[in-house]
């Protein structure tokens, strides 16, 4: 695939290309990475919808092994920061440097600048660092001195946090949180992955090989740029954002007393965008309402907060989001001919 083949209307038959080299590009990863499948899909989701990632879990369940395989299965520059509290934003964005010989201050540019930032125990970094890596997210550029330099594109933040550690960490900021598009939390492995992690940490890893290219993401990007998403798909993600903001538009009225703020209208937007994503790694050129409802999980579970009686009666967010996407039926969209459907896409009101 080339950059050249994504303008105009979707053929289907390159979604399908592309997603056979998405599947393929997993295989690779899943050499090295066993399960955490909704993960790795997620990984992937993100990539082609230049969203950000927020990864939860205990210690050693391969987080950061798993990003740094996918970015060495792409080929994208990687770079790791270390996240602790006497961070400073120039150890993160660069800094101006005097040059005695010529009397002039220079630029030396951070870690900040590559494709991919896996940014480790992110809740360790106090509010300056928090500060600098949100223009980074947010506008893809940073600014040093008087000077803005723009990131690579593309430019993802995939960052993981410790859940069972309290001292020396900071809450992030809900400014921040937002921005991520998905939270994924990981969980303990089964007893069969688990085998299989422990026979394989006992030979040495194969090198991964590069099983897609950075201009081919670029082209994937704009290729999920394109795909079809009926208006009633548009308006069952709205719909669930706005539930957790005013649970009794779904008849769910007692909720409302454990939540103090539900999903900004950011989740509407990334419900759709991660979506148009999904419907790429599944090999389709238009969005079905289940691909809004497998991504709500991840887009909504870091942007609703739960008010002190919610946290007093020791409701789990988990339960309460899971509960306000259960209330929200799926629309019943008739896409007719998927092919014709790219060139002439059916009126709003073609509903069944």
């Amino acid at each position: 695939m080339t950059q050249d083949q994504t303008p105009g209307p979707l053929n289907p038959q390159v979604v399908t290309d592309a997603s056979a080299r998405l599947r393929t590009l997993l295989f690779e990863v899943k050499k090295v990475i066993v399960g955490q499948d909704l993960m790795l899909e997620r990984l992937l989701v993100a990539l082609l919808a230049r969203g950000h990632v927020l990864i939860e879990g205990v210690p050693g369940l391969a987080k950061t092994l798993a990003i740094r395989t996918v970015a060495d299965a792409i080929g994208a520059t990687f770079r790791r920061v270390q996240f602790t509290p006497d961070l400073v934003p120039a150890d993160l964005i660069g800094t101006r440097i005097y040059n005695q010989k010529t009397g002039e201050f220079t630029v030396e540019l951070g870690p900040v600048f590559a494709n991919l930032i896996l940014a480790d125990e992110i809740n360790r970094a106090p509010a300056k660092i928090q500060s600098a890596l949100l223009e980074a997210m947010q506008e893809r550029q940073v600014t040093i001195g008087l000077e803005t330099f723009r990131l690579p594109d593309p430019f993802l933040v995939l960052a993981t946090q410790n859940p069972i550690e309290s001292e020396g960490t900071y809450f992030l900021p809900e400014a921040q949180v937002d921005r991520f598009m998905f939270k994924v939390m990981v969980d303990y492995p089964g007893f069969h992955e688990e085998m299989t992690v422990v026979e394989r940490v006992s030979q040495k890893f194969a090198p991964v090989s590069v099983q897609l290219t950075v201009d081919e993401l670029r082209a994937m990007q704009r290729m999920a740029d394109l795909v079809y998403v009926h208006p009633a798909v548009m308006e069952y993600a709205v719909t669930l954002a706005r539930a957790t903001r005013e649970p009794a538009l779904v008849k769910l009225p007692e909720l409302a007393r454990s939540i103090t703020y539900g999903a900004s209208p950011r989740a509407s937007v990334n419900l759709v965008l991660g979506a148009k994503a999904l419907a790429i790694v599944r090999g389709r050129e238009y969005v079905l309402p289940e691909d809004v409802r497998d991504l709500a999980p991840e887009v909504l579970r870091h942007r609703v907060m739960l008010s002190y009686e919610g946290l007093a009666e020791e409701v789990r967010l988990e339960d309460l989001v899971r509960r306000v996407i259960a209330a929200v039926p799926l629309p019943r969209v008739h896409l007719g001919d998927p092919h014709v459907l790219t060139q002439t896409p059916p009126p709003p009101n073609e509903t069944a």
